[in-house]
Formats: structure tokens, C-alpha cells, sequence
């Protein structure tokens, strides 16, 4: 149900309809995006079950509901002409069509991007995919899959052990890119009058990450170490993560100027190393580490992490607890900056019996507009929930929703279906 307050303010994108063809994170992030700021997005979901990825446990059972909010459902059988006729019917008013199925599944369908400019020239259709057209673009993709083609998981892992970043990295920031291509085409179809396809690739999106690093490969004539190398040459004096004198509880500290390398040290006891010629700068610090660094290590194991941090915080070095997911449900500045959104989990049908939280602080997208914090206006959406309002508003009439309904060419839950 939406839970904004009815009068808030309108947002950039409201007026704009948008169907989904989505499953997984790359198509639905790109969906929440364009939700969270205004925009009636409307989740086409295979009948009678809804998108599988309600049904994802494990490392996944978090992707619906997470990547979900502010949209409508719709639970169509694509396999039966007349559930096609029904989204084509849809398509004639929509603005946007965003899809992330594999290669040429739309096409099959008769929903392509060619198909759908017939019924609606200025559609938008974006194919988020794993590959932008060239050789690749017939493979199946996955953020792992472009993660180790694409060398984000030899720069994170320690050296011969390629490791997957600890996010979907590239499907989040791949529905970002959707979002932008989307954007640019809106704006031209101003002058237009013409939507067009747009795309976002998975991999294209992991060489973005990756660019700085072949950068240096570049300059450097040789590959650079990874990340997770404890050899790895780190540009700054402090730039890592130190045990504290709480047990188990640790700090990075990143000083990364000679500003904060002499506060630094007058506050945690090494002043002598501030009167070392051969440390005068930050190149000679960088290359001195790991003589001066023990020192640094000692010093932090003296003193408690909140002693540490509120240290670090007076002189305005970069410093972060090391926090696990669970405990930033009570991140004080989340909680205060409306960072944080009550979402219901229940359309994770993954979820195990027991405790498991029936609502969780779920992040909003890490913008401000001049009317505040994009929100949660519905939350997550049951399989078909809002199946009998999208028919009555495609202008079908109550025979022809109730024959639909009972051919099941739409899926729509018991107490939707007897409005």
C-alpha cells in the first residue's frame, strides 16, 4: 500500500509510465531508480507465479524486495497471444519499456524493440543486457560471469585468487547507466518527437570500474597488484584497516595528505616521525611503510575504537568502524538523514519460517532533491496485486477483466480479483 503522505511534493519523474520486463537486479534496480523518483512503473510478471526471483534464497533472498518498491504488478502468461495483445494494448500510452531478459528473448515474443516502435513511436525500450552489440552479445551474463572477464575479481582478491566484490556491483550500477541512457532519450524525444532504443551493458558497466586500473597498467607497463595483496603499494602514509584494543574491534584509517599525516601523528603519540627528513612528503611516506607502520599498528592497539575514531574525527582524517549489515539498521545518520526505508519483506517468498524480520530498514537512493529524500510510496509488490486497477485503466471493461482473469491470460491474488 503506498505510504507517503498525500501531500508531498510532486516528484521529477511523476507522470511518466514505464513497464517492466524484469527479473534478478540489473532490470529491477533500473525500474526501482526510476520509481523512487516519480515515475508509474508498472512490473510485468510471468503468470501465475510472479517473477522467480520472489523464490531466491541464500546470497539472493534479499534481491525482490530490495530492488522492488514503488511499483505496480501485473502477472501476465506471455506464453498465450492474448496476454501479448493485452502488453502491446499497455505499450500505446507508456513512455518507457525497460527489459533484462537474455539475448532475443523479447524478440520471440513479439516484443521487441522493433515491434514495440509499431505500436508506439515514441516508446523508449531499454535492453539492459550483459554485453553491448559486438562479439559478445549472444553470450549469457552475470555480474560474476563480467567481474573475472573483466578484471574486477583479480584487482579485489589476493593474487591467484580471483574474488567476486561483495555486492552486485555491476547490476546496480548497470541499471544506473539504463537510467541515464533513458533520461537522455526522454530528452530528445522532446525534440523528436521519437522514442529509440537505448542499452546498458554489464560488462561495459565492470569496464567503467576497472578503467582507472588499466590506466595504470598503461603507464606502468605491467599489470598492477590486486587489493587483497598485503604487498599492494598504497599511494598514501596510512591507507588500512588496524585492530584496536577492544577485542575484535577494528578501524580504517585513511591519512592521505601532509595535513593529515602531522595531525595525525601529535595525536597518537609519534611526534619523532614528524621530524624525519626522509618522510617529508607524501610519495616518501607512501614508499616508507612498512618501516614506520608497525609503529602506527602499536599505536592504535592502545587505545579503544571509540577513543580511536573520536580521535580521528577532531582532525578530520577519514576513519570507518568496520560495520557487518546487520548493524547498519542503526546507523545514527542513515536513521536522522531519512536514509533508511520501512520496507515489507513478505514478497520474499524465500524467507524461512521463524524470526525473520517482517520489516527492515532497506537504503533509499543516496540523493537529496530540492523536495528532500526520494521515498516509499508502495511497498513491494505482491505477485499481480495491482492486476485488476492496470486492467481498468487500460480501459477494459469488467466482462472483459473477469473473462481475462478467468482464462487466466492474468493473474491477479483472491482479494484483488474481487474488487
Amino acid at each position: 500500500m503506498p505510504v507517503s503522505s498525500p501531500d508531498a511534493p510532486a516528484l521529477p519523474l511523476a507522470g511518466l509510465r514505464v513497464l517492466e520486463f524484469t527479473h534478478m537486479v540489473m532490470g529491477p534496480s533500473c525500474g526501482m531508480i526510476l520509481a523512487d523518483l516519480g515515475a508509474d512503473v508498472v512490473k510485468i510478471e510471468p503468470g501465475p507465479a510472479g517473477d522467480a526471483t520472489r523464490r531466491l534464497t541464500g546470497a539472493a533472498i534479499g534481491f525482490f524486495p530490495t530492488f522492488n518498491r514503488n511499483k505496480r504488478s501485473l502477472c501476465i502468461d506471455l506464453k498465450r497471444p492474448e496476454g501479448v495483445a493485452l502488453v502491446r494494448r499497455l505499450a500505446e500510452d507508456a513512455d518507457v519499456l525497460i527489459e533484462n531478459f537474455r539475448p532475443g528473448a523479447m524478440e520471440a515474443l513479439g516484443l521487441g524493440p522493433t515491434a514495440m516502435a509499431e505500436v508506439n513511436p515514441r516508446l523508449v525500450y531499454c535492453a539492459l543486457k550483459g554485453f553491448l552489440p559486438g562479439p559478445y552479445e549472444h553470450r549469457t551474463a552475470l555480474d560474476e560471469v563480467v567481474q573475472m572477464m573483466g578484471g574486477l575479481a583479480y584487482m579485489t582478491g589476493p593474487r591467484g585468487r580471483p574474488l567476486r566484490a561483495g555486492s552486485s556491483v555491476n547490476d546496480i550500477m548497470g541499471g544506473m547507466f539504463g537510467v541515464i541512457a533513458i533520461l537522455a532519450a526522454l530528452r530528445e524525444r522532446e525534440s523528436t518527437g521519437r522514442g529509440g532504443l537505448v542499452q546498458s551493458g554489464l560488462f561495459e558497466t565492470n569496464m567503467i570500474l576497472v578503467a582507472q586500473h588499466m590506466a595504470r597498467a598503461a603507464i606502468e607497463a605491467t599489470d598492477p597488484e590486486p587489493f587483497g595483496d598485503p604487498g599492494m603499494r598504497k599511494p598514501w602514509p596510512v591507507y588500512d584497516v588496524f585492530d584496536t584494543a577492544g577485542p575484535g574491534e577494528q578501524i580504517f584509517a585513511g591519512v592521505v595528505s601532509m595535513g593529515q599525516w602531522r595531525a595525525f601523528c601529535g595525536a597518537f603519540g609519534l611526534e619523532d616521525l614528524l621530524a624525519d627528513p626522509a618522510l617529508d612528503s607524501v610519495p616518501r611516506l607512501a614508499a616508507a611503510r612498512p618501516e614506520f607502520l608497525p609503529r602506527v599498528a602499536d599505536a592504535f592497539r592502545r587505545v579503544t575504537k571509540a577513543e580511536a575514531m573520536a580521535r580521528l574525527e577532531r582532525l578530520g582524517v577519514p576513519f570507518a568502524p568496520i560495520a557487518k549489515p546487520s548493524d547498519l539498521f542503526d546507523d545514527p545518520h542513515l536513521l536522522a538523514s531519512g536514509g533508511l526505508l520501512d520496507v515489507e519483506l513478505a514478497a520474499s517468498e524465500g524467507r524461512a519460517e521463524g524470526p525473520a524480520a517482517a520489516r527492515a530498514g532497506i537504503p533509499a537512493l543516496p540523493v537529496h532533491l530540492p523536495g528532500g529524500r526520494p521515498g516509499l510510496r508502495r511497498q513491494p509488490p505482491a505477485a499481480g496485486e495491482h492486476g485488476i486497477e492496470l486492467l481498468r485503466e487500460a480501459g477494459l471493461s469488467e466482462t472483459e477483466i473477469g473473462d481475462i482473469l478467468a482464462a487466466g491470460v492474468v493473474t491477479a491474488p483472491p482479494s484483488k480479483a474481487a474488487d
